[in-house]
């Protein structure tokens, strides 16, 4: 891990902080597969009623809109934004 990056125990309270509503069992995993898994349901906007959701690219473009706007350190706002775009990622390479 370089110096300037962040844990994911540091990045998962953060995180939290701008998703209140946001919870998941920690039994069992680690800080950086509960973020995984926050990120992955917050893009397949699964916390939303089924004829509400939005599409992955709206979701995407949405949730890092709201961590650039944040209060969150640059640190932070970097770190989670890059945990956007591999999860982004990888649920398109599910497709």
């Amino acid at each position: 891990m370089k110096e300037n990056e962040c844990r994911p125990d540091e990045l998962l309270p953060a995180y939290l902080s701008l998703w209140q509503n946001r919870r998941i069992e920690q039994k069992d995993f680690t800080p950086k597969q509960i973020l995984q898994e926050l990120v992955r349901r917050e893009l397949l906007d699964e916390n939303a009623h089924p004829r509400a959701r939005k599409s992955l690219y709206e979701k995407f473009h949405l949730s890092v809109k709201r961590v650039s706007d944040s209060n969150l350190s640059a640190r932070e706002q970097t770190a989670i934004i890059a945990i956007y775009v591999i999860e982004f990622e990888r649920i398109q390479g599910d497709k």
